[in-house]
């Protein structure tokens, strides 16, 4: 959860496809078994985000990437600024700032690693990860997701007045979502990433943006720098029995061409992609565009959430960072103190 050129916590192994390319090419380095060799470490910390707003063209000019790379610059220089040592405590409660951080100034810009550049692709800079529907947008929920998520968001729990939010995943939805540790959210619990940093998809968060590879014929690995989440694609294999479900799903793999596709179902319906069920289907493809440079490629898919499939794509470029130990919150002293507040604030 450190700035780049600070130790950082996690680890994340990912592997990049592009449904173009179908094709052998012979340029590129190969695995002793002759597919082409996705290995390595990718930081895919971009500016660009998974939407664009309304209206907006998914393709930026130089000169309007170069603009607004340079006010996100600037915006992270003034707010890495040192903090007056003579300035108030916060406000009781929090200032009112949002995010994760309690509202106590816990995640300042010292710990964010957002990016500082919008993805570039075929050449050009886009505006959102999502290509379709064209116009940038998740589309609508059905009338099914719509009644089933109306209770998301702020909720107040009955033997807390503490707030959490009702799709944050692993959290047990019911009231006493303070009562035990198990019934707290998989990230806080840190069991796994926030933001599906680790996918099925994979996407840009906040900070703890690499990616690794490891590549065998039988297996690729894709390790997630965040909670060392590590998914396990099984090539040329069938899926789990219905019956076995994954907080990642059940990921398999096939070589289409010089594309890796990765087929993932069997989710459980703890994770919750966006509102999804646990019958959510993505489809990944990934894709060497050059030696330094991944094409990641999804399409999700899920009839009892989104009223159509979705498709989203951008680009991973390789580093030479390395992966260190993830400690979370060294030996699981929050969560006992998360648990401890709510006991407090109880008894008053």
């Amino acid at each position: 959860m450190t700035q780049r050129y600070l130790p950082l916590i996690v680890g994340v192994w990912l592997v990049a496809g592009n449904a173009a390319s179908q094709t052998r090419t012979t340029s590129v380095a190969r695995t002793p078994d002759g597919h082409v060799d996705l290995q390595g470490t990718y930081d895919v910390a971009t500016l660009t985000p998974l939407e664009r707003a309304a209206g907006q063209p998914l393709v930026l000019t130089d000169d309007e990437a170069a603009k607004l790379e340079k006010q996100v610059a600037d915006r992270k220089f003034r707010a890495g600024l040192p903090s007056k040592g003579d300035r108030d405590a916060p406000p009781v409660g929090g200032d009112g700032s949002p995010g994760a951080a309690g509202n106590v100034g816990g995640y300042n810009n010292f710990w964010i690693d957002n990016g500082t550049r919008y993805v570039m692709v075929d050449g050009r800079k886009r505006m959102s990860v999502i290509v379709d529907p064209p116009d940038g947008r998740i589309p609508p929920m059905t009338p099914q997701a719509q009644q089933r998520t109306a209770s998301t968001g702020r909720v107040t729990r009955a033997t807390s007045d503490e707030q959490a939010r009702e799709d944050d995943p692993g959290l047990d939805p019911t009231p006493g979502a303070y009562d035990d540790p198990e019934r707290r959210p998989l990230g806080e619990r840190c069991l796994l990433g926030f933001g599906s940093t680790s996918g099925p998809p994979a996407l840009p968060v906040l900070y703890n943006n690499l990616h690794q590879i490891v590549q065998t014929p039988e297996h690729v690995i894709i390790l997630n720098e965040m909670v060392h989440d590590a998914r396990i694609v099984r090539m040329n294999a069938p899926h789990f029995p219905s019956t076995i479900r994954k907080w990642m799903g059940d990921s398999v793999g096939r070589w289409d061409g010089d594309t890796l596709v990765v087929d993932t179902t069997n989710f459980t319906d703890k994770t919750r992609f966006r509102g999804a069920t646990e019958n959510l289907h993505v489809v990944e493809r990934f894709t060497r565009v050059d030696a330094k440079t991944l094409l990641y490629r999804f399409t999700i898919e899920d009839a009892a959430t989104w009223t159509k499939p979705w498709t989203g794509e951008y680009t991973w470029p390789a580093t030479d960072e390395h992966l260190y130990e993830y400690a979370c919150h060294e030996g699981n002293y929050a969560l006992g103190n998360i648990l401890r507040g709510a006991r407090l604030k109880e008894t008053k």
